[in-house]
């Protein structure tokens, strides 16, 4: 948390409720909104309470296991693509929203 700033803004996802949204500041380098946060899910999304997700695109790397991920296609959505996971993805040509 310590490399985490609070962003302006919001956004909300029709099924997990409000989220806010951090800038990630190590050595200086800052990558504005590229984590966030839903302080205060909907119930069916209570687990999430009190985590942070990281977009991959704006970080050096991010790895699972030793592998980099690749980030979702189209810079919205948060996914993180490996090996292991089968498309389509959203984001890309074709699918809603790519």
């Amino acid at each position: 948390m310590e490399c985490l700033a609070e962003a302006a803004g919001f956004s909300f996802c029709e099924w997990k409720g409000r989220a806010r949204y951090f800038s990630v500041v190590v050595k200086g380098r800052r990558a504005e909104r590229a984590a966030w946060s839903y302080p205060d899910p909907v119930p069916d999304f209570a687990p999430l309470r009190n985590h942070v997700a990281l977009f991959a695109g704006p970080m050096d790397a991010c790895t699972v296991d030793g592998e980099q991920v690749q980030p979702q296609p189209d810079g919205f959505y948060g996914g993180w693509i490996t090996t292991d996971i089968v498309g389509p993805f959203k984001g890309s040509p074709g699918t809603l929203g790519g």
